[in-house]
């Protein structure tokens, strides 16, 4: 029996549909790539997205997407990116894959309320964890000098993939990537490309999979080579943020006032000579990749919330050398420091017991990374 061809789907983030049309970007059609539009009017409203992935017109393999763009540190994106990467078809999705609107988030958000799962979700949540710490792991050790962050991303792809998982960062909002790399200056958000990475910087993975209905939440930051781990100002800023998360996660139980995590998160940053982001926050995660409660990790907070059994969500706090402040680069995602000092981050997911805590996304004994000693 013949197999039948795939269907064409349209390559527009912000689409999905699929189609019968033949129109092509010029350029892609010159360059014989097979990314097809179903109309002008979708390829009109990708073009920003979409001239990513092409090639720099001086026929230079790479280049600075945006040359005019006051950057605050050293970092640069490097582009072309590489088209978005297939899902197979028998991988549930969730509802913003195809056009980038996370449609059930966006109405869970009107109501207000904070999930509390029932023992058959939280079942499936703690099987959703293992397999996104699965995923990251597999991509922390692949971490080297020369690496590019974009290789990271197949990683972290195929790895999701290979476990019948959705990589939840692919798409929403049109986020283009698998997985967000952020190196030396970024706080969070960075898309992958094709910078490799070099000894001496760090590089925080932030992986989400979207498995069996839920969406699991993890980060980590990771020392690339020996450079990194020898300098004293850098491992202070790890290590301060790994400690910062471990302290938060020590006060939680039920009765917790979501809005104290902040003052535990911060008093140690400073402590440590390093300020806490104050822009981006923990959030709940479920059957949604973000809810309430929200978690803010600086002090004097105004949060919303006590926690109670069977709430799900994450602790993420970014910690800055320099200042907490951020701005964001021209592609609208990536946010860096306003110093262009470097932030780390580190984020675990968890569940609230009827006496304490779960880590769900906890670490196990093959865990790439993990904490060493502060240089003296």
């Amino acid at each position: 029996m013949a197999k039948t061809p795939a269907p064409i789907v349209c390559c527009s983030p912000k689409c999905g549909k699929e189609t019968d049309s033949t129109l092509k970007c010029p350029i892609c059609a010159k360059d014989d790539v097979s990314n097809i539009f179903c109309s002008q009017t979708c390829f009109r409203t990708a073009w920003d997205e979409h001239k990513a992935i092409h090639k720099a017109e001086n026929g230079a393999d790479s280049y600075d997407p945006f040359p005019n763009y006051e950057y605050s540190g050293k970092l640069r994106a490097v582009y072309p990116l590489t088209a978005r990467r297939a899902i197979p078809k028998h991988i549930k999705r969730p509802d913003y894959a195809d056009h980038g609107k996370p449609l059930s988030e966006i109405k869970n958000d009107r109501t207000n309320k904070i999930p509390v799962l029932t023992a058959k979700e939280i079942a499936g949540i703690r099987k959703t964890a293992k397999v996104a710490r699965e995923v990251l792991d597999v991509a922390a050790a692949a971490i080297k000098p020369g690496i590019t962050t974009d290789e990271l991303d197949a990683i972290v792809h195929k790895a999701t993939i290979n476990r019948n998982g959705y990589p939840s960062p692919l798409n929403y909002y049109n986020f283009p990537k698998s997985v967000c790399t952020s190196v030396n200056e970024i706080i969070c958000h960075g898309i992958p490309d094709a910078r490799p990475l070099e000894d001496g910087d760090i590089i925080n993975l932030d992986v989400t999979v979207f498995y069996l209905g839920f969406h699991a939440d993890m980060n980590e930051t990771y020392y690339v080579g020996d450079k990194a781990k020898a300098n004293q100002e850098v491992v202070n800023l790890v290590e301060t943020t790994r400690e910062c998360l471990d302290l938060a996660i020590a006060t939680v139980k039920p009765g917790l006032l979501f809005r104290n995590l902040g003052e535990v998160i911060e008093e140690h940053a400073t402590k440590n000579g390093c300020s806490v982001v104050r822009t981006y926050v923990g959030h709940g995660v479920n059957q949604f990749f973000h809810c309430q409660p929200n978690i803010p990790h600086y002090a004097k907070n105004k949060a919303i919330g006590i926690a109670k059994p069977g709430m799900v969500f994450t602790i993420e706090p970014m910690v800055c050398a320099g200042s907490y402040r951020d701005i964001r680069w021209p592609d609208n995602w990536t946010a860096a420091t306003v110093d262009g000092l470097w932030s780390a981050q580190f984020e675990h997911m968890l569940l609230v017991t009827e006496d304490g805590v779960e880590v769900l996304s906890a670490r196990n004994e093959k865990s790439p990374g993990g904490a060493i000693p502060r240089i003296a």
